[in-house]
């Protein structure tokens, strides 16, 4: 089920820079809150609903690089140590935490912003902490942590989803057993294609995710086979309310990437998964009717 912002009409073409941001010219001739302030905390892109920050703490800047090209979702890979949640892919960096580069920063940005992630945007952000430690263990500190954040975070309690700027979805090693046990909870599950069919509520499973090899396209024409294997997925995950999103991707740039995302375009895909930030706010700026 897809959560729509409120948009703002532009009546000027987005200018997109080497950067990936719309020039400051064109979206002030527009009225739109979207563009540089003098605040880094609002600073800020036009919000693409599609663009998924993949390892986004790889990236110079975690968190702020994405935001600053409009990304509405991020992934954070986590692992527990002493307690503490600290981020990485391989192995924890003991000198980065989930708090320290994404919780604190993103409540700060929240009330600079008056109650959002973004000026004057309805939608919310997606947190994707991919846990990497035990997931029984880490969970439950995951919870605790995101609590300390009650007016950020999104929040499931006794059946129901009260909404806030940021929602935690929980991919990698993850307790679904614990996560559908509990009647309060700050964080949801990320599904795979085989939890379609299983009666798992929206309200726990907000998003479907599963590897790009699931469709089997690696390059060339995308053909009639491939397509229809997409589009199957994709029919399948809104049928059950659920977004979906597909992990490695074809990404460097070229024909092949370009095929891929005009392909998820058409058949409805809700997150595209990149490590270009640039590239991918181009290309939906361009090519999204959603967006553009």
């Amino acid at each position: 089920m897809r959560l729509r912002r409120v948009l703002i009409v532009l009546t000027t073409t987005l200018l997109v820079t080497g950067g990936g941001t719309a020039t400051a010219t064109a979206l002030e001739a527009t009225g739109n809150p979207y563009r540089a302030t003098g605040n880094p905390d609002r600073a800020t892109a036009q919000p693409l609903e599609r663009a998924h920050a993949h390892n986004d703490y790889e990236h110079a800047r975690p968190l702020t690089d994405a935001l600053d090209h409009g990304f509405t979702s991020v992934e954070a890979d986590v692992w527990l140590v002493d307690g503490e949640l600290y981020l990485g892919h391989d192995g924890p960096d003991l000198t980065r935490t989930l708090r320290s580069h994404y919780l604190d920063p993103l409540v700060k940005r929240f009330r600079a912003n008056g109650g959002s992630v973004y000026p004057g945007w309805a939608g919310e952000l997606r947190l994707l902490i991919d846990v990497k430690s035990d997931g029984p263990a880490t969970w439950p500190v995951i919870e605790r942590q995101l609590a300390a954040y009650p007016e950020l975070m999104t929040v499931y309690r006794q059946g129901r989803v009260q909404q806030r700027a940021v929602t935690a979805v929980v991919s990698g090693n993850r307790d679904l057993p614990a996560m559908q046990a509990a009647t309060t909870r700050r964080s949801f599950y990320d599904g795979r294609l085989t939890d379609l069919g299983k009666g798992i509520s929206p309200t726990l499973m907000p998003l479907v995710s599963n590897n790009w090899s699931a469709v089997g396209y690696t390059g060339g024409p995308f053909t009639d086979a491939h397509r229809a294997l997409l589009r199957s997925y994709v029919n399948r995950a809104h049928a059950e309310g659920f977004q979906i999103r597909f992990w490695a991707t074809p990404d460097a740039t070229g024909d092949t990437r370009d095929t891929v995302w005009a392909e998820e375009l058409a058949a409805g895909v809700d997150v595209y998964n990149t490590d270009d930030l640039a590239g991918l706010q181009s290309w939906l700026l361009t090519h999204d009717p959603q967006e553009s």
